[in-house]
This record gives C-alpha cells, sequence and structure tokens, in this order.
C-alpha cells in the first residue's frame, strides 16, 4: 500500500485536527501524499462517526501519526499545534503544513508538488498560500466520490465578499525562528528587525507584505492581497461540500474552536460560483488510483464504508428534524451573492 509515497527526500509534515471527517480522510491523505507530503499528524477529538478507528488503523500501518487533541481550554486547534512541536514528525521534518481535511494545497509550477513550489519560490523560511474558497454550486447530495472533482466553481480568487485580502495557510521550513504555529501562519519574536526576521514568500515567490509578515495589526495578521500572490500555487477550500455534509457540519460544531456556529452567514460568504477552476483535476486520475490502493486493504476499506454510513445517517436523522428541515430549504434557496458584496452594491445603487 505503500507505492503511492512521495519519491523526493525533502521530508514535509502535515498537521490538522479533525472531527467526524471519516468519509474525507482517505482523499485528503491520499492527495497530499501525491504533491509530496511524507507524514501526517492528525488530533481527533469527540468523534462519533469512526474517524479515529479509522486514524488508528491507519497509524498501525505507518501511514499516520493520529493522538487525542490535548485541549482542555476551547481553543482545540492552538493547544494541539503548541503539542505538536514535541512530536518526532514535526521536529524531523524539513517542512510543516498546517490545513484542514477540507483544504487542497493546488501547485501550478513544475511537477505540481511542494518541492517544486518551494524551488519556485527559492527556498524562504516560509511560502503563504491564499485560500480560494469553492462553492456547493447547487450540489446537494453527499456523493462518497472526491470532493475536488464534485465542486469546480468559486469566488472570484482576488476578491472575496468584497476584501481583496484573503486569509492564508503556510508552509514553514524547519529553520524558521519560530515563537509558535498559528493555525494560518507562524510567529516570531517581535524584537527581530534587519537581517534576524525570517525569509517568507507569498505564492507568487514575492516578499509578503511587511505588515502581515510583523503581524503588525490584527487585520493583516493572517491575511494579505490576493491579486498576485497566487502564481505556483492556490489553496482550494471546500468548506461547504455538499449541502447534506454541510448539515453535518453544523451538527458537528467547529473542530477548530468551541461553540462556533457555521450558519446562513459563513454558508453564504462561501458559496459564490462566480468562476469555475478545475486546474486541480490534473491529479484526478493519480488520487483515484491512489484511493483505491488505500481502500484495497479489507479494514481501512471497511472502515471508510462505515465511515460513510455513518455519516448519511446521522443526515438523515437531522433531516427528521423540522429546524434542519428549515435549514436546508433556506441554504438551499439562498443567494449566491456574498451578504457583503450585496450591501456594498446596495450602496452603490447597483443592487440586483
Amino acid at each position: 500500500m505503500g507505492s503511492s509515497a512521495p519519491t523526493s527526500d525533502l521530508r514535509v509534515t502535515a498537521v490538522t485536527c479533525v472531527k467526524n471527517e471519516g468519509p474525507f480522510l482517505l482523499e485528503w491523505i491520499a492527495y497530499n501524499r501525491l504533491i509530496g507530503v511524507t507524514d501526517f499528524l492528525f488530533y481527533s477529538n469527540d468523534c462519533s462517526d469512526g474517524t479515529d478507528d479509522l486514524l488508528d488503523a491507519l497509524a498501525r500501518r505507518g501511514l499516520v501519526a493520529h493522538l487525542p487533541n490535548p485541549a482542555e481550554g476551547r481553543n482545540y486547534q492552538m493547544e494541539a499545534l503548541k503539542h505538536a512541536r514535541t512530536q518526532p514528525c514535526v521536529t524531523g521534518a524539513d517542512w510543516v503544513w498546517i490545513a484542514d481535511v477540507d483544504e487542497f494545497l493546488n501547485i501550478h509550477t513544475g511537477d505540481h508538488t511542494i518541492a517544486a513550489l518551494i524551488d519556485a519560490c527559492d527556498d524562504p523560511q516560509a511560502i503563504s498560500i491564499p485560500f480560494q474558497f469553492f462553492a456547493n454550486d447547487g450540489v446537494e447530495r453527499f456523493e462518497d466520490s472526491p470532493v475536488i472533482a464534485q465542486f469546480t466553481r468559486s469566488h472570484n480568487p482576488d476578491i472575496w465578499c468584497g476584501e481583496l485580502a484573503i486569509e492564508v495557510k503556510s508552509l514553514v521550513r524547519k529553520d524558521f525562528p519560530l515563537q509558535y504555529y498559528g493555525a494560518h501562519r507562524p510567529f516570531f519574536n517581535a524584537k527581530r528587525t534587519g537581517e534576524a526576521l525570517p525569509t517568507w514568500t507569498d505564492a507568487s515567490g514575492r516578499k509578503v507584505p511587511e505588515a502581515f509578515l510583523k503581524a503588525s495589526n490584527p487585520r493583516r495578521m493572517r491575511k494579505f492581497p490576493a491579486l498576485g500572490a497566487r502564481r505556483f500555487a492556490t489553496l482550494n477550500h471546500y468548506a461547504l461540500r455538499s449541502l447534506d455534509s454541510y448539515l453535518v457540519k453544523t451538527d458537528r460544531g467547529d473542530v477548530n474552536r468551541e461553540n462556533r456556529a457555521f450558519d446562513d452567514s459563513y454558508w453564504r460568504e462561501r458559496n459564490d460560483p462566480a468562476t469555475e477552476d478545475r486546474s486541480i483535476l490534473r491529479h484526478l486520475p493519480a488520487l483515484d488510483a491512489a484511493l483505491a490502493e488505500l481502500k484495497s486493504d479489507p479494514e481501512i476499506g471497511a472502515l471508510h464504508e462505515q465511515a460513510v454510513a455513518r455519516h448519511r445517517a446521522r443526515r438523515d436523522a437531522l433531516l427528521a428534524q423540522e429546524s434542519y428541515r428549515l435549514m436546508r430549504d433556506a441554504l438551499r434557496d439562498a443567494p449566491t451573492l456574498p451578504p457583503q458584496e450585496e450591501a456594498l452594491l446596495a450602496e452603490l445603487g447597483l443592487a440586483p
């Protein structure tokens, strides 16, 4: 089951937190292996769909490391990231990639691997890649097939909800002068100046803006203008997936922060289908083969099917409740123009 593993000598560790992501785990692992991730560190908490059982089975085969989330407070992700710094697969990595299971690094340069992205950016100490949010685009039913093939429309990648600055996720090199890992970017001691500052680029190989580099204000702490910043890579974010899966997501809650709700605003902000982008489908044939290889292991295949069945069963249980049926209908009928852009157009007298 190891023939899909990357051949590069570069060691890249992906770190992520999960809760009830069972149907989507194998695709994310297989995809990331294709682009050069060599090691995975998963933290899970409060799973009821078999996510933890599937991760344990993968861990027994040496394909991932799986730990319970150590969080005792409300910020599950940040406490897990603090813990991750002590783990061998992180301390021994050349690069660390912190991302969620609905985020896929789409590399446009060279052989479309992380090594190619690093080379194109001239091997800095960090690379920050802007998000591109992929819309639900009318897909209602959950299907057990690659997410990257089901959703191919997004907002204009340079503008999101009327803003030119878009959030990023970051690759971090082992010699980055790390103070701590953040979910979107690493942080260093603010007293560093001049030549002591880390080398840090966007996904076009350009220096990141100074306000972002120094995290000098909350507005630029985890985002910067996306225009011109995506030449070599984009981060495809499938935050909504199908309407079925979104309902299950609202029931699950945020894996990274306690008491965060997914609601109409969250949906509308990410359901703008203005642009078609099929570039990530270059990986689909290899992904299909890698998935088939993983599922050929009887236990892995059975645990995946179990997670899929539980995902569908939870959807059915939710739709037995009137409140979720009303939510489904409201989301299905919601405008695809983000609320912020709708308000801006109204202010300009250009409302549709």
